[in-house]
């Protein structure tokens, strides 16, 4: 097994050797007849690559094999099939694993504990592939890792030459944290069932297994509640700019849930309370302390709303609001905001914060807030996303530590290294520069472990990646912010921290150009990377 510290240096000379032996002068696509793709030069960096031994190649003959009886690995099998035949060419049949031998092996092993539910072990030679892990969600992270060693060109939608080879040896790897988000802010601007899901599928890419999705906002209400119809049809009816805004239904909700399950990613609803809520104070009159309904907004100033804390009926809203919402996803969490509420006194915001809390409790959800709720009491069991920067105050960063010390599980997402709407120099058209500028050095080089002084490691649930949308209104807009930024994320979530290095990285990084440009994704050509 390759030692841990020895792997930045490790890809950085298979990377550098490949591109030399493509003819390139970067970590180049390689094309069609070149060298094969180093074993374990993808994103995020694996955590164990011991190379050796001939290549794989795709032929006509392959195909992919499961067990039959296990419904989960009979899907991924489908889908992996799914992802290579466009570009292949091949048939790829998706047959019982005793019905042939060679090929692509998925295979779920119960003795396998080690990997975890996220692990997998992906062993490559001239007979075939063998993908083993002891949970489905493993399997489909290692299908992730056997994309990225395929050539860039497997990801289009026709047939492309080959060949298709997989470098010899194995991959065993787990991920370094269990929280690895990216949130999309659907409520500044809408986005369809449809952009979202395709924005699932981009994070699938990179192991992300968390969406966080921020429903409510002052701009624009995203769910619909049958309790209270008009947050929807009246607080759902703009967005930034006056746009005509939109909403999900609760069948196009489940639809989203479904796909992202699909591809391994848990759902993670979010309702800002108390502030950014002018979309719910604009559809009902008696949320707000006068009784007066507010007009709809659609500016981007934040910090002027607030629900009415001394009114009960406050609490009958959040109630229901919950219950529905809760009896939508299945996942573990529900987000419910919490920051930039400067319009409620602190008494208030705390003593709102202890009603709330147990009503997610009592639908059997786990509390996320922005890292405010930490000024308060965060229920047990509950997380708090870290979103300050470099220069929030100590005291500030003293008081989430403490809270992570105490029990309180701690995301990561500073804002001045990973939100993907800041701008990436002072010329970037889209986007906001109020954290400063993040080129993609910026956002990949710190380590989760020494962000808060104070904070232990076993106190980080993980990192997230937020996606704000003041600017951002179409699909176009988000894959420019995101990439190439999010894969950074990503792996500072996924790979030990011996795998951190930013020269290795960067050639990683340049080999997935080409890939997202197959894949239709108009990333962001930072110059700090060495891009074909």
């Amino acid at each position: 097994m390759t030692p841990r510290r020895t792997l930045p240096l490790l890809f950085s000379s298979l990377l550098l050797a490949g591109a030399a032996l493509s003819g390139s002068g970067s970590a180049a696509e390689p094309a069609a007849g070149a060298a094969v793709r180093p074993l374990g030069a993808v994103v995020p960096a694996p955590a164990s690559v011991t190379p050796g031994g001939e290549p794989y190649t795709l032929g006509r003959g392959t195909a992919v094999r499961v067990d039959s009886a296990d419904r989960e690995s009979r899907a991924i099998g489908r889908y992996l099939a799914g992802l290579l035949r466009p570009a292949t060419g091949y048939p790829l049949p998706v047959v019982d694993d005793d019905a042939a031998r060679g090929g692509i092996l998925l295979r779920l092993d119960p003795r396998a504990t080690g990997l975890g539910d996220e692990g997998y072990e992906l062993r490559s030679g001239p007979g075939g592939i063998t993908l083993t892990a002891h949970a489905p969600a493993g399997l489909f992270r290692g299908v992730q890792t056997l994309r990225q060693q395929l050539p860039a060109a497997v990801e289009r939608r026709t047939v492309q030459s080959g060949p298709w080879r997989i470098a010899g040896g194995t991959v065993t790897d787990t991920p370094r944290f269990a929280y690895r988000g990216a949130m999309l802010d659907v409520s500044r601007h809408f986005f369809t069932v449809d952009q979202v899901k395709r924005y699932i599928d981009q994070l699938a890419l990179y192991k992300i297994n968390k969406l966080h999705l921020h429903l409510s906002d002052d701009q624009g209400w995203r769910i619909a509640v049958d309790s209270w119809p008009r947050l929807a049809a009246h607080g759902g009816s703009t967005q930034v700019g006056g746009g005509p805004g939109g909403f999900y239904s609760k069948d196009d909700y489940r639809e989203i849930v479904r796909y992202a399950a699909s591809r391994y990613q848990e759902v993670v609803p979010e309702i800002d309370m108390p502030g950014h809520t002018n979309a719910a104070l604009a559809s009902y009159a008696e949320l707000n302390c006068d009784g007066v309904a507010r007009p709809l907004y659609t500016g981007t100033e934040v910090g002027f709303s607030s629900l009415c804390v001394p009114k009960e009926v406050t609490y009958d809203f959040v109630d229901d609001v919950v219950r529905e919402l809760a009896a939508l996803t299945p996942g573990r969490y529900l987000h419910i905001g919490g920051d930039e509420a400067h319009s409620t006194s602190h008494a208030d915001y705390a003593a709102f914060m202890d009603r709330v809390q147990p009503v997610v409790a009592k639908y059997g959800k786990t509390v996320i807030g922005w890292h405010q709720l930490t000024g308060a009491r965060p229920a047990p069991g509950a997380l708090a996303q870290y979103w300050g920067l470099d220069r929030t105050s100590a005291a500030e960063k003293e008081r989430v530590a403490a809270a992570g010390r105490a029990g309180t599980g701690i995301v990561l997402s500073p804002a001045d290294r990973a939100y993907l709407d800041m701008k990436y120099t002072k010329d970037t058209p889209l986007g906001l520069s109020w954290a400063g500028y993040v080129e993609v050095r910026r956002s990949y080089d710190w380590d989760p472990a020494t962000l808060l002084p104070g904070l232990p490691e076993t106190a980080i649930a993980g990192v997230e990646a937020p996606l704000w949308t003041e600017t951002l209104s179409e699909s176009a807009h988000l894959d420019r912010m995101a990439f190439p930024r999010l894969p950074g994320i990503a792996e500072l979530g996924w790979s030990p921290a011996a795998a951190h290095d930013w020269e290795s990285y960067r050639l990683r990084l340049a080999a997935q150009g080409p890939r997202l440009s197959a894949l239709g994704v108009d990333f962001h050509r930072s110059p700090q990377v060495p891009w074909e």
